[in-house]
């Protein structure tokens, strides 16, 4: 059986993040499973709703459905957990059908809420950090989503949308040391001829903000 990964709201919440760690999982189907709980549910969609306070309810609809569908469970009732050490009382009950649900990992983008990681029945990941290890133990898939990704993202911009290059989406959403990554499977799709000189342009743009 895959090792379970509890996906925490602040990641679900991000179209970006969100697209990857669905993507990822579809692409590697036997690497991990994603569980979420109807709480984790319920955060994301009041996260996604404060965002667009002016559109229709489809948004609401179509969050729901979607994360439905490619979460491999929902836990609808699980046990309080009454050994939370974390320093954020708001995290209990992410906590809580984490180890209901004996999930291997935690992928969150506020670890340090959770008190100390050696103290955890389950590993803590941030999301970039997550990504990476996927990147890790499946390269080549990394590499097919990212074709997959850019195609669909050419494809929007051929439309007249404005989105940002994959790799400048990711270090804005907090994936920095994935976005250099993606930046060098982008490298490889486009052929050596391509290859540009310097530090990816993710990593250009971090450089850029500390100046």
């Amino acid at each position: 059986m895959p090792p379970r990964a509890f996906v925490d709201s602040n990641v679900l919440a991000s179209r970006t993040l969100r697209d990857w760690i669905f993507l990822l999982r579809n692409e590697v189907p036997g690497m991990y499973e994603l569980w979420g709980s109807l709480d984790i549910v319920a955060e994301a969609i009041r996260v996604v709703r404060r965002q667009h306070p002016d559109a229709g309810g489809d948004i609401t609809a179509g969050l729901t459905e979607l994360l439905h569908a490619n979460l491999n469970e929902v836990l609808t009732r699980y046990p309080a957990a009454r050994d939370f050490a974390g320093s954020d009382p708001d995290d209990q009950h992410v906590h809580a059908a984490a180890v209901a649900c004996g999930a291997s990992y935690l992928i969150t983008d506020n670890p340090s809420d959770f008190g100390d990681p050696d103290e955890l029945p389950y590993e803590l990941y941030t999301a970039d950090d997550f990504f990476c290890l996927v990147d890790d133990g499946a390269g080549s898939h990394v590499l097919e989503v990212t074709r997959k990704q850019a195609a669909y993202w050419q494809s929007r911009r051929a439309e007249g949308h404005t989105t940002k290059p994959l790799d400048v989406a990711l270090a804005d959403a907090g994936c920095s040391q994935f976005a250099a990554r993606v930046t060098n499977h982008l490298r490889v799709l486009a052929g050596p001829t391509a290859v540009p000189a310097g530090p990816p342009r993710a990593q250009r743009r971090q450089q850029q903000r500390r100046r």
